[in-house]
């Protein structure tokens, strides 16, 4: 908490942080003083990183026994929509990292997933993401022991200026695909700063090369394994999950940008015929349906995290019925999330007018950022699940985007 590397707002008085969410809140105000400038310079938001490290906020999801913060998954989504409010792609990279902390627990053994959830805890380690299921480049052959991991990976974010590694690989001769967790630095393993989107400009989802990477049995997460059981299927829905809070997250902070610029800056359409823009009736109108949408979205995440909670708590006694309640809890809060998400970040110049379009204020952003993540997966697949529900009672099917 006192690094002499982190800019003085970044750091937080012990004492003041009652909560993950006080410490999470005070981190949003902090890192949207820079956000608009950061996200025009894109690369790595190492201070940002290091600030998360420091927080404590990287152990929030590991259960107090092995060192960690014990918090619940509501909480840690939360934290994750206050950070979005304000920085999507610190939101991003912090999100990922827990989830894949969350892939350990759910694919491998006890003896695998413990000591690394002790070594997070103890070091703050960042973790990042190499598997994208579908991009099949990367092979893994086969040794006495152990395995070589060789190709590449792509939309890998979060793995530059991170500690270890999710990663993926199709065995070369049975065409399954094996999870590991790795070191980031380990020889072979190659990050590169290759992103340059839109949107999401600081999460670093470019590439990773494995160049003859060797991979040990004991870091291949085996057993259960990958969607191999309801409980490890919830690994899907985490993810989803992430997204539809950093979703809200977003649009949240796009409407409290809107709203400060609507009170403060904004002027009244000379029809209007009134003196301050928020007298003007179309634009409370406006007002009014964000919030209308932006208090539906929140209600459904709400309710989406509980169900999810109530289900990891169940462990290996989920079943497939209870696996797909939360599945459909999930799917309808992230549709919500998307459409609500790109109304109002695109709406929002509705009401702060002509000026607000200056390219210094970057309001931009918010949109850019909320549309170049919505199309991680195609919402008309999630509207499919959910009318194949609604109609013919069947649960989504599980896959590593459902």
């Amino acid at each position: 908490m006192n690094s002499p590397h982190l800019p003085p707002s970044y750091l937080l008085d012990p004492e003041r942080a009652r909560s993950a969410e006080d410490i999470a809140r005070h981190l949003a105000l902090a890192f949207a003083a820079t956000a608009a400038e950061r996200d025009h310079r894109g690369g790595t938001p190492k201070a940002e990183r290091d600030a998360l490290r420091a927080s404590g906020l990287l152990r929030l999801a590991i259960p107090a026994r092995f060192g960690g913060g014990g918090g619940d998954w509501p909480t840690v989504m939360r934290t994750v929509r206050l950070l979005a409010t304000s920085d999507s792609s610190v939101a991003h990279v912090y999100a990922f990292h827990h989830l894949m902390l969350a892939t350990v627990r759910l694919f491998s053994r006890p003896e695998q997933w413990q000591p690394w959830f002790e070594h997070t805890a103890a070091h703050d380690w960042f973790w990042g993401n190499a598997l994208n299921p579908l991009d099949e480049r990367t092979v893994a052959r086969r040794f006495d022991g152990w395995r070589e991991f060789s190709g590449r990976k792509s939309f890998c974010s979060g793995a530059t200026d991170s500690e270890m590694l999710i990663a993926s690989a199709l065995d070369q001769d049975t065409r399954q695909l094996l999870v590991a967790a790795v070191p980031t630095l380990r020889s072979g393993i190659s990050v590169h700063a290759d992103w340059d989107n839109i949107g999401q400009r600081q999460t670093d989802s470019g590439s990773v090369d494995f160049e003859r990477v060797r991979v040990e049995e004991h870091e291949i997460l085996a057993d259960p394994g990958p969607l191999s059981t309801p409980f490890s299927c919830l690994r899907p829905l985490l993810a989803q999950l992430i997204l539809a809070n950093i979703y809200l997250g977003i649009a949240e902070g796009a409407y409290q940008d809107a709203r400060h610029y609507t009170l403060n800056e904004a002027r009244p359409w000379h029809r209007a015929q009134v003196e301050q823009s928020w007298q003007d009736p179309y634009v409370l109108n406006h007002y009014g349906e964000f919030w209308a949408g932006l208090e539906g979205v929140r209600s459904l995440i709400e309710r989406a995290a509980a169900h999810f909670e109530a289900a990891w708590r169940q462990g290996e006694a989920l079943d497939e019925a209870g696996r797909g309640e939360v599945a459909l809890a999930i799917a309808a809060a992230k549709v919500a999330a998307t459409r609500v998400g790109l109304d109002v970040t695109s709406r929002m110049f509705d009401v702060t007018g002509a000026r607000s379009t200056h390219a210094g204020l970057r309001l931009d952003r918010h949109w850019r950022n909320l549309r170049t993540h919505t199309l991680h997966d195609p919402v008309d697949y999630k509207l499919r699940e959910l009318g194949e529900w609604a109609l013919l009672q069947h649960y989504p099917t599980p896959s590593f985007y459902s």
